[in-house]
């Protein structure tokens, strides 16, 4: 499916025009209830994913671009009532118009520094504004297809389950894992003598956002401050800060929401009651706090 067929190694990259970007991503499993790692933020270097399959040249048939990792292993595939036991590597797709995309990279470098095995040395893809499984670990094959890619981690593992109402009846749609849901979440609470300050994150795709808001106990929600530092890379997970005055002694919640620029508004968890998968959970998180 390529009128070139390449065989690349780091070094040739690295003598191609490389660029930076900054970007952040979590994984798709993680919940407001568990944001202790499985999210990341950083200055990826590396060269355009477009460059690359430019000089391969793709032709017009050419439908899904499969990226596949180094790690393998056995895995189970189901088809009705049978069961058979195949050697896969780890393996995600794009289609053709995702993959030449103007951002995505495949990134040898980390903050100034060569990858780690564990961020997937010698070399990664990097999908901006894509939960963690798209951007494949240690890269070794690009494979181009015609057919749609059906691999477990594509089409079995990574899915959303939601119910929708439509015409007065519940629908269930299955939709796949791919760009980051608009999420806040407020990390930590500090204190100077009386005075209160909430810090918190917004993590989505890189689509432009309107407001983040924080509210306290029973309170109306009250506008919080993007930090002007993250607020200027698209794709950069979005830190803010909101001065709460008055705050009194005992329990208190503290919940964030965020808005993005065509009126999306991070769901309570109420709003995603209806699914049933835990993947893509970005509901609001009140956290509990004592003065």
């Amino acid at each position: 499916m390529v009128n070139k067929p390449l065989t690349l190694s780091l070094d040739d990259l690295k003598k191609m025009k490389s660029s930076d970007l900054v970007a952040g991503f979590e994984c798709s499993g993680n919940s407001p209830r568990s944001m202790q790692g499985l999210s990341s933020n950083a200055k990826w270097t590396g060269v355009p994913l477009k460059t690359i399959l430019s000089e391969a040249g793709l032709k017009p048939e050419s439908r899904e671009i499969v990226f596949f990792g180094a790690d393998h292993g056995t895995e189970e595939v189901e088809f009705r009532t049978n069961k058979f036991t195949v050697e896969q590597q780890f393996g995600r797709s794009l289609t053709r118009e995702q993959a030449l995309g103007p951002d995505l990279m495949l990134v040898w470098a980390l903050n100034g520094a060569p990858l780690t095995k564990h961020q997937g040395a010698p070399l990664r893809l990097l999908v901006p504004g894509w939960y963690g499984v798209a951007n494949v670990k240690w890269l070794s094959e690009i494979f181009v297809q015609q057919e749609a890619y059906m691999g477990k981690f594509q089409t079995r593992w990574y899915r959303t389950l939601k119910g929708e109402m439509i015409n007065g009846e519940m629908k269930w749609k299955e939709t796949a894992i791919s760009h980051m849901r608009l999420k806040s979440y407020i990390a930590r609470v500090t204190t100077d003598g009386s005075k209160y300050t909430a810090h918190g994150f917004v993590l989505n795709d890189g689509s432009p956002l309107k407001s983040v808001e924080v509210k306290v106990d029973d309170g109306a929600w009250q506008p919080a401050t993007f930090d002007a530092s993250t607020a200027k890379d698209k794709y950069s997970w979005k830190l803010f800060s909101y001065s709460w005055s008055g705050a009194t002694p005992g329990d208190h919640v503290v919940v964030s929401r965020v808005t993005d620029a065509s009126g999306a508004v991070q769901p309570t968890a109420d709003d995603l009651k209806d699914k049933k998968t835990f993947l893509e959970d970005n509901s609001q998180f009140p956290r509990k706090i004592k003065i």
